[in-house]
């Protein structure tokens, strides 16, 4: 069974997506869309038989389409996904999904009420090791704290510094740290953990009106929870699930690739697992794997941990003073 894919969006995100996505036999990119034709062209001149479209809706009435990935601005991808699925289309949506839970459960509904599947493309969490951390957090003991760290000083923080404001730090874009790369440490929390109990945020507010940096402290019954983000600082930190019988040391959250518990006799347990493909294929033989067997929500990103994670933000989002034009 071979699934036709069109991609919105031609950006590297998608063309990492899309060569990912050719290491399973059972994916073909049949359709692309952008803004552009001349964007367009330079894309698919890459993946020979896509067909370039410049208007959506002509893509998504497309019979030789039957499941989309959507790349765009997050502020585009409620409106966007919500118009594939009421055309019948599976959709894979990049992390963060919306811009706030409300358009979050406007998606679901949509999906729902068409009997398709939509997923939020949040890659670290179908990735081997993180299949490693899930299995062995038991080895740890009474779990009582996590920390997650992704701070990268962002390219386009150099043309914000000299008066220019690209996508990345416009707020009509729905973008900053937070929705970036904090969303990168607070969804396999909410998967390993569920939601908290409470939400406390500060952060950097950049003239432009995103955040530049954050940290974010959330309480359970009995453990807390420690995030930091930031798109203008770098931190080299691994993140750790701390407990009472030893930790786990994960070296990237946003990708683990290397996981090993430090118990407390001093002793180490290596558990890496190899890892054979680039680390967006696991999501895409995800969703392929769903739809064959006629799935309409995903184990892991689930729909309930997808809406939790939207929630923790727009939470810490109102705390620090960020706001959307898509909250209005």
């Amino acid at each position: 069974m071979t699934i036709r894919f069109g991609v919105i969006g031609t950006n590297f995100i998608t063309d990492r997506f899309v060569q990912a996505g050719l290491e399973n036999e059972e994916f073909i990119l049949t359709a692309v869309y952008s803004r552009t034709m001349e964007k367009g062209q330079a894309f698919a001149a890459k993946y020979a038989g896509a067909t370039i479209y410049t208007n959506l809706e002509d893509m998504v009435s497309s019979k030789d389409v039957d499941a989309i990935y959507i790349a765009s601005p997050n502020s585009m991808h409620a409106e966007q996904a919500i118009m594939c699925l009421n055309h019948g289309k599976h959709v894979l949506c990049e992390k963060p999904a919306a811009s706030n839970s409300a358009e979050l459960r406007a998606m679901i509904e949509a999906a729902q009420n068409n009997d398709v599947l939509l997923v939020e493309a949040m890659k670290s969490t179908f990735m081997p090791n993180f299949g490693v951390i899930r299995d062995n957090l038991y080895k740890i003991g009474q779990v009582r704290r996590y920390f997650a760290s992704y701070c990268q000083y962002s390219s386009r923080y150099d043309a914000y510094r000299q008066g220019t404001v690209l996508n990345a730090f416009n707020p009509a874009f729905s973008n900053g740290s937070l929705m970036d790369l904090g969303v990168y440490c607070l969804y396999p929390m909410v998967v390993l953990f569920g939601k908290p109990k409470s939400v406390k945020a500060v952060g950097l507010m950049l003239s432009s009106g995103v955040d530049g940096e954050g940290s974010i402290v959330m309480q359970y019954d009995d453990m807390d929870a420690v995030v930091m983000h930031s798109k203008i600082a770098d931190s080299y930190l691994p993140a750790e699930i701390q407990g009472e019988s030893g930790t786990m040391v994960i070296d990237k959250i946003n990708q683990p690739y290397q996981v090993k518990i430090h118990y407390r006799d001093g002793t180490v347990e290596e558990l890496t697992q190899p890892q054979v493909f680039e680390s967006m294929y696991y999501e895409v033989e995800e969703f392929i794997n769903l739809i064959k067997n006629g799935e309409r929500e995903s184990k892991v990103n689930t729909h309930a941990n997808s809406l939790a994670v939207a929630e923790v933000m727009e939470e810490a989002r109102a705390q620090i003073g960020l706001r959307y034009a898509a909250d209005l």
